[in-house]
């Protein structure tokens, strides 16, 4: 989804008269920011929120934060009230996405997030120290999980027809 389109529905159960008041905006600027932009064009006054940010994104691209940084996302994410965790990379098919490697990856994951809890938890109390490896763990597997749920919905783990040997 495009963000002219994710902001067009945002105005479907949002005033866009409160938001320009709110924001001290325009009310013409806030519908502007609905509107589709024409590739090439230099927009850079009425450029949407969302695309500002994908903008900030973008200049932060280095060699080790090829996405940009993603402290970004994070504080964005924490604005509402939620927190950023990366995608795992999609498994490619053909190349290690056997069912049971992927499926054992997860609960492999998921045992080292429980060892982490149940560890921190022995003395009846969780330590900042403890709580953050809990977190470190938690986000691996939240991060193997979305590889491995992504590389399904892609069908790499379904049998191919063509390969299927013919029953005698």
């Amino acid at each position: 989804m495009q963000s002219y389109e994710v902001l067009k529905e945002i105005l479907k159960t949002t005033s866009a008269k409160q938001i320009a008041a709110d924001m001290g905006l325009s009310l013409s600027l806030i519908y502007r920011w609905t509107e589709t932009v024409p590739q090439g064009a230099n927009t850079n006054s009425s450029n949407n929120p969302l695309d500002r940010v994908a903008q900030l994104l973008a200049a932060t691209r280095s060699q080790s934060a090829p996405h940009g940084d993603m402290r970004i996302a994070q504080w964005v994410c924490e604005q509402a009230g939620g927190f950023f965790i990366k995608n795992a990379p999609t498994l490619p098919q053909g190349q290690g996405t056997n069912l049971i490697p992927a499926t054992n990856a997860i609960v492999q994951e998921f045992a080292d997030m429980l060892y982490e809890i149940a560890s921190a938890s022995a003395d009846l109390q969780v330590s900042l120290a403890e709580a953050k490896n809990i977190r470190r763990r938690w986000e691996g597997l939240k991060s193997v999980t979305e590889g491995f749920v992504r590389a399904a919905e892609k069908g790499h783990f379904r049998e191919d027809p063509a390969e299927k040997k013919p029953s005698a």
